[in-house]
């Protein structure tokens, strides 16, 4: 009884989600990796997912997932959008005003941040008995402290990189 299962392959490898389709009744989600619809015109076109997984500052802002929105919705597939940590609380807020809007609206993933960063970046969106809220303030609902950013210098960094044994780059 999974909720979904969630990139049961590469994503590059649309052909594979085909097979995958006629081997399991459990809804299929993909696309956090996705930039644009060209990404997954077929995935949902031919109505091999049932989630699409975009995230907005990924996949070209609100205009472009809202055409993502509308292809899928024709073809009964439901958002899902990605929503962790490494995603700025202006994302969140950003994707919790457009789940609104939504008519194929599935599920909004949350992870919280932490305490440092729900600081820097006050909102009035709430997380509560497992519903999410945008709250009533102007735009987003997102803000920034300034002075306390300061405080906390960027740093660069870098997912991690899977490697085999013999040094060959693969998919984490």
């Amino acid at each position: 009884r999974l909720f979904w299962m969630e990139d049961p392959t590469p994503a590059e490898n649309q052909a594979s989600f085909r097979r995958i389709r006629e081997m399991t009744t459990t809804p299929i989600a993909v696309g956090e990796v996705f930039n644009s619809i060209h990404d997954c015109h077929q995935l949902i076109a031919e109505e091999l997912i049932d989630y699409i997984r975009a995230t907005i500052c990924h996949s070209g802002g609100i205009t472009h997932v809202r055409r993502i929105a509308h292809l899928a919705e024709l073809h009964h597939v439901r958002t899902g959008f990605h929503g962790p940590t490494d995603l700025s609380p202006v994302t969140m807020g950003a994707a919790l005003h457009f789940d609104l809007w939504a008519p194929n609206f599935g599920i909004q993933e949350h992870m919280p941040h932490t305490a440092e960063t729900d600081a820097v970046f006050p909102h009035a969106y709430r997380f509560d008995d497992g519903f999410m809220t945008p709250g009533e303030a102007p735009g987003h609902g997102v803000d920034i402290d300034e002075a306390l950013a300061a405080q906390y210098p960027y740093r660069r960094a870098y997912l991690p990189v899977n490697r085999l044994e013999d040094g060959t780059l693969w998919h984490w």
